[in-house]
């Protein structure tokens, strides 16, 4: 009997050492999985948020993808922070014409018009891109509106096409601003403006105008819109009726009037140029497309501050 005890402790020792070593064990791997599945919701996070920030995802590869007809798209006000600027529409020209695969160009527009510096930077590089790949035809085609900047660049395409209810033409130019400095004496508000050289606080909304200044703009004015109509007779050519009653004065027209007086070729839709124009049905979009990020800022009104001010004073195509 007094053999038995020490054999039955060292069984119950050595059951209670195996289960210690099971549990050290197991909390062993379970830190392994716990590290494991922090490091994939780590991964996960990274690329979400390289996703949001637009470092990854579609938006100018050019990758071997088949015989197709490259699809850029040219969308909303054209200035220099929002997508329709200068350097998103080029780069995803550039990498549209720059696609092996790739046999013609449809740039997409549905724009009020925007910035004349951007547009024509848009339209330079749609010109230089042309002359560079004259393989590779660009045609434009009008959704809803092409106005103004939005017409300005679609001036550098070989053909336009619309549909017969699209809104077309407005080559003019339009400066914005109002005068308040009768509403402040109305009120009893003093304006005090003070500068250092004469003209500095031109076509302050606060004060009188002065009709030197408004003459300063006019002719402003008038150089712009000479550059906005030589560009459209350098696109257009000989395809311009010239005898257009307003052709350059700021008038719109519908696309069906628009092939009438030449600002515009044909009908066509996006589908139909690629398929019977370009002859490529199968379409790749080279937009570069907007971060999450971006959206949700925009939406949230971070820039209104900014766009009250651009508001009160703004020189544009539209």
């Amino acid at each position: 009997m007094d053999d038995q005890i020490p054999t039955q402790a060292g069984w119950e020792r050595e059951l209670v050492s195996k289960l210690a070593q099971m549990n050290l064990k197991e909390q062993r791997a379970r830190r392994r999985w716990s590290v494991f599945f922090k490091l994939v919701w780590l991964a996960l996070a990274v690329a979400v948020f390289a996703m949001l920030m637009g470092w990854i995802g579609r938006g100018g590869e050019t990758e071997t993808i088949g015989r197709h007809t490259a699809l850029v798209k040219l969308e909303g006000e054209i200035d220099d922070k929002g997508m329709a600027s200068a350097e998103k529409i080029n780069t995803a020209l550039r990498a549209a014409f720059g696609a092996s695969d790739s046999v013609g160009v449809i740039l997409s527009i549905n724009s009020p018009g925007g910035s004349p510096v951007q547009s024509a930077r848009i339209y330079n590089e749609i010109k230089r891109l042309r002359k560079d790949n004259p393989e590779k035809p660009l045609y434009v085609v009008v959704d809803e509106l092409c106005a103004s900047g939005g017409y300005f660049v679609a001036a550098a395409g070989d053909k336009i096409y619309v549909d017969g209810a699209s809104l077309v033409g407005s080559i003019g130019v339009v400066y914005q601003g109002f005068g308040a400095d009768k509403l402040l004496e109305k009120i009893g508000v003093e304006n005090r403006t003070v500068t250092a050289g004469e003209n500095k606080a031109f076509m302050d909304p606060f004060s009188p105008q002065k009709p030197e200044h408004k003459a300063h703009l006019e002719a402003m004015l008038g150089d712009v819109h000479q550059q906005f109509i030589k560009a459209v007779r350098d696109g257009r050519g000989d395809r311009l009726k010239a005898n257009t009653p307003g052709l350059f004065s700021g008038l719109i027209w519908t696309g069906n009037k628009a092939i009438e007086n030449g600002l515009v070729d044909a009908v066509g839709s996006i589908d139909s140029v690629a398929r019977d124009v370009v002859k490529a049905e199968d379409l790749v979009d080279y937009s570069i497309e907007e971060n999450a990020f971006d959206k949700f800022s925009r939406r949230l009104g971070a820039s209104f501050g900014a766009g009250v001010m651009q508001s009160m004073s703004k020189l544009s195509w539209k």
